[in-house]
């Protein structure tokens, strides 16, 4: 008998420009932090470069399930909103493009992790808003870099999510690289974590037991394996298709 193959995993790329010489040159990135978690739950993972928004099917039809990472902030007028003063890194083909992938994985019913800027890209997609600055909204800062490894505060999960199943408890400490956050769900978005204000800190996808996003960085955290049986849970998804 055959074994199967590990599952290949797409992780939508982060765009930046750098001098290289001889001009300024547009490269297609991401943080190995992704790459070395899902390489532990035993994906393979590659990266998609920012394409034109009608090749995102195509894109997708070999992969075994997506990461939508992080990254900047989503333009508001995705989602019929003015810009606050706060909103930053806005990357408009970035955006034309993770608001098409979402979509095609869905259709695909392709396993999907949405992490932090990911998981507001896939509630835009699905027609729903985002708190523009969290701050302005609860007062509370979730934008705490200098510690981006290590728990900054307590994340409650619905005991009944598939989350909590996945993870193995109803609470856990996160960490918080975000300004942003869900604000109006969208079709089908059922919040399943939040932060002590309040804050949507997960959610899951009606019909689509394939799917979950997370605001904070689970990536950033491999010294505690509670985040890293997010991975595992998800890859164990992705290796449904690698047949």
């Amino acid at each position: 008998m055959t074994a199967a193959r590990p599952p290949v995993v797409g992780i939508s790329a982060y765009p930046r420009a750098v001098d290289i010489v001889p001009v300024r040159t547009r490269l297609h990135t991401i943080s190995s932090a992704y790459v070395d978690a899902l390489t532990r739950a035993g994906a393979v993972p590659v990266v998609l470069p920012v394409l034109a928004p009608e090749l995102a099917d195509g894109a997708l039809e070999r992969l075994d399930g997506l990461v939508l990472p992080g990254g900047g902030d989503v333009d508001p007028a995705r989602y019929g909103e003015s810009a606050a003063p706060e909103t930053a890194g806005v990357d408009g083909e970035r955006d034309a493009w993770e608001l098409a992938c979402a979509p095609a994985a869905l259709a695909r019913r392709l396993p999907l992790l949405a992490i932090c800027r990911g998981a507001q890209v896939l509630n835009v997609a699905l027609g729903g808003s985002l708190v523009q600055h969290v701050p302005a909204a609860t007062g509370a800062s979730h934008s705490r870099s200098d510690r981006h490894g290590e728990p900054v505060h307590p994340v409650r999960l619905d005991p009944a999510s598939r989350l909590a199943a996945a993870l193995g408890v109803a609470e856990l400490g996160a960490n918080s690289l975000h300004h942003q956050a869900v604000g109006r769900p969208g079709a089908g978005v059922t919040a399943v974590a939040w932060a002590p204000d309040g804050t949507v800190e997960a959610y899951e996808v009606d019909g689509h037991p394939e799917v979950c996003a997370v605001q904070w960085h689970p990536e950033l955290m491999a010294d505690d394996p509670r985040q890293q049986r997010l991975f595992s849970w998800f890859v164990a998804c992705a290796s449904q298709r690698a047949v």
